[in-house]
């Protein structure tokens, strides 16, 4: 795959200041420094993953892609067989490069950067039926445990036209489908992660939600305990999802959309022969958890 990693996503919104205090609560750190542009990420990586710059609204300013050494010149080849015109980056975006527009208009940028990964925690210990790992220590979290995003997982946005999306981010910039369910949801990969980006059927695009990895279901639950305490309410979670099969909780942002905890996502190796399932309607959203809010589904940006 010339694309190997999603490095970054960017939003322009209308109140950067509300946007950073989001985030901060949400478990990233506050990297901007100075300029124009708030940066946030997790505290145990060594590079932004959220941009926040400012506009009349909210909406995406742009995805950041890595394509390390050869890749970055396979996928310039990539762009340049498939008839993709390079164009110039949105205003303040970060120097370097390749920009390209997507079907819908979205800026995405191709970087000659290595994915760094995160640093692996220590293994669970979990008790079930006939293994105790956990002996003679209590497993109930502290009472200050705070939900530290390890990285960033995914980005989900709405798009008029599923398959014109899937066919640019796979034909056009190498990414591979992992699964998806008819004309409502579609999720692809540039990494081991079962989705790196995901699109949702809507009347017009939109940014739909970020999602960060976390440690553990309980760093999910007492991270969004801690969303609440500080006035962000907790929308959807916890549960689990079918397709990706992760562990969810979605904590809505000051805009309408959504930044999501995920744990114990589906593990794709690059060489693995995965065939991409297409999901009935019925599993399109979770197996269990609260019920979906109908909101959940409902892109809130104007043309």
């Amino acid at each position: 795959m010339p694309v190997r990693a999603l490095l970054h996503y960017a939003l322009e919104v209308p109140d950067q200041a509300t946007g950073q205090t989001y985030y901060r609560d949400f478990g990233l750190e506050d990297a901007s420094g100075h300029g124009d542009v708030v940066r946030l990420r997790p505290q145990a990586r060594g590079r932004d993953q959220v941009l926040l710059y400012a506009g009349p609204r909210k909406r995406l300013h742009h995805l950041a892609f890595a394509a390390p050494g050869a890749e970055y010149s396979a996928a310039r080849q990539r762009l340049a067989s498939s008839g993709a015109r390079e164009v110039d980056p949105p205003r303040g975006a970060p120097e370097g490069g390749i920009w390209v527009r997507d079907p819908d208009g979205n800026f995405v940028n191709l970087r000659d950067e290595a994915p760094r990964p995160a640093a692996p925690d220590p293994p669970l210990a979990l008790n079930s039926p006939g293994h105790a790992p956990r002996q003679m220590q209590r497993g109930a979290p502290r009472p200050d445990l705070r939900a530290a995003p390890r990285r960033l997982g995914h980005v989900l946005l709405f798009t008029p036209d599923l398959d014109r999306q899937i066919d640019f981010y796979t034909r056009v910039l190498g990414m591979r489908l992992s699964d998806r369910s008819g004309k409502i949801v579609a999720f692809m990969r540039c990494s081991t992660d079962h989705h790196n980006l995901a699109f949702l059927q809507s009347e017009r695009p939109g940014f739909h939600h970020s999602s960060f990895e976390v440690g553990s279901i309980d760093e999910m639950a007492m991270g969004a305990l801690r969303m609440r305490e500080r006035g962000w309410e907790p929308f959807w979670g916890l549960g689990r999802h079918v397709i990706g099969s992760n562990f969810f909780y979605y904590i809505r942002d000051p805009w309408g959309s959504f930044a999501e905890y995920f744990f114990d996502l589906d593990y794709i190796p690059e060489d693995a022969p995965w065939e991409p399932r297409d999901w009935p309607a019925s599993d399109a959203l979770y197996r269990w958890g609260p019920e979906c809010p109908a909101a959940f589904g409902v892109n809130t940006e104007t043309d």
